[in-house]
């Protein structure tokens, strides 16, 4: 059984309602219902349970007139009668604990795996405010991840927003799972949107593992679930973070992916009459992404830090589609992940000519730097070519730089696949040594 102190207790207790406002359904549309009686003390965004033969629906309020609110239930519109009875719930809030670190939650804050978890002793809006621009830190020192592609050539630093472009398949999940474990970080909150039910289970205990899972949160909504839920997860998981930034703590966000996030916020927004332009999504995509990007990052002083990695899928490596477009405008880097490269059997796959880390070149030393610069020129090098070369047209000794490029190819291929069981001063050595190059340790 559950064991709840005394002011977890009376938190709980503040919370229960003696009465509930009741309004009546009026209006059945193909997606959503009109409530009257609930219009004047209602706000947008409000929950509300619409009682039904088979039991209670959850329902989120959209848009509200004089007259009646208009709702998006939870599970669709069948079954639903005129005059059937919708209960005001209030805000949509959630109340992360401490506790929850080691579980596997849903978007309202209830348990997904095992006994039941304590709420909080504070209620949190689901769509806060970022912090305030100007009283934000910069971003922090360069962060140890496990692997040496991101300890050299994509550095991440704490606070940073990095986002994750790849199509299915292409081991994505994976390399989440891998940041998750070997990312600094005092506890990891892990967005899943729109998963497949039977892998939050695989992901929680095969991919993420024990250890993984000892300092993590996890949010899910399954694809099944209703976009009103498959949303609301992004939100609820980026509000457990704030949670445990305002505590002082070092947080690594992870979201898998800002693509169901968008097509859920797509079918929630096109419930409420508003037109698509952007090749399919509705026009609030850029505030909802934006949104949900910036609460991410440096904290204020005396706050800690939120380190994003936002997956996005793109199909056929169109980084060009909407999600992708806005997030790249948004974010301080992106990682691209190539199906070619995983079919030939190299993971992650990262594409490292396509995928850049903003905090670049601040976070590396003159000579990480240098190392930096040389190999990606090499693999520059080699790229443009790769096609004469493997099909035998060039001669050794027309180019000196792509003479070493192809002497060099094996290897720094190689070194992208890596992990790292030191630091990162032990990257930028292997790193050198590839190159046959010369290291000078420090920053």
């Amino acid at each position: 059984m559950t064991s709840v102190d005394l002011p977890h207790l009376s938190a709980a207790m503040k919370l229960i309602k003696m009465t509930h406002e009741i309004g009546r359904i009026v209006e059945i549309s193909k997606t959503t219902i009109a409530v009257s009686g609930l219009e004047h003390i209602s706000s947008l965004g409000d929950l509300v349970e619409v009682e039904t033969d088979e039991g209670e629906r959850r329902g989120e309020i959209l848009q509200l007139t004089e007259h009646q609110a208009i709702i998006l239930v939870d599970g669709g519109v069948d079954g639903l009668s005129i005059g059937d009875s919708v209960i005001h719930i209030g805000a949509n809030t959630i109340a992360p604990d401490n506790s929850w670190v080691g579980r596997i939650i849903d978007p309202f804050g209830k348990s997904l795996n095992g006994k039941p978890v304590i709420s909080g002793l504070q209620q949190k809006p689901l769509r806060a405010k970022s912090p305030n621009p100007t009283a934000r830190k910069p971003w922090g020192e360069r962060l140890e991840t496990g692997m040496k592609v991101f300890n050299t050539m994509l550095p991440i630093v704490r606070g940073q927003r990095i986002g994750l472009f790849a199509g299915s398949g292409v081991g994505k999940t994976s390399l989440l799972a891998k940041l998750a474990q070997g990312l600094e970080a005092d506890v990891v909150v892990i967005a899943m949107i729109g998963e497949r039910g039977r892998e939050v289970r695989e992901f929680a205990e095969n991919v993420l593992g024990p250890e993984g899972m000892k300092r993590s949160v996890i949010v899910a909504a399954t694809s099944d679930q209703s976009a009103m839920i498959r949303r609301r997860c992004a939100w609820s998981a980026m509000c457990v973070a704030e949670y445990f930034r305002d505590q002082g703590k070092q947080v690594l966000f992870l979201a898998d992916s800002i693509t169901r996030f968008a097509e859920a916020h797509r079918e929630v927004a096109l419930a409420t009459g508003e037109e698509s332009s952007l090749r399919g999504f509705p026009p609030s995509t850029v505030s909802m992404i934006t949104g949900l990007c910036e609460r991410a990052g440096p904290g204020e002083e005396n706050a800690g830090d939120i380190t994003a990695v936002l997956s996005v899928l793109v199909s056929g490596s169109d980084m060009d589609e909407p999600v992708a477009d806005i997030l790249r405008g948004v974010l301080d880097g992106h990682i691209v992940l190539d199906r070619k490269i995983a079919e030939r059997g190299r993971f992650p796959a990262i594409d490292l000519l396509r995928s850049v880390s903003r905090s670049l070149p601040k976070a590396a030393s003159f000579s990480e730097n240098e190392l930096i610069n040389a190999a990606r020129k090499y693999l520059g090098a080699y790229d443009r070519s790769e096609m004469m070369i493997q099909a035998g047209l060039y001669s050794n000794g027309t180019d000196p730089i792509l003479d070493k490029a192809i002497q060099f190819w094996a290897g720094l291929d190689e070194f992208l696949s890596q992990n790292e069981t030191q630091d990162s001063q032990k990257s930028f050595q292997d790193l050198a040594h590839v190159m046959g190059m010369k290291f000078v340790k420090g920053r």
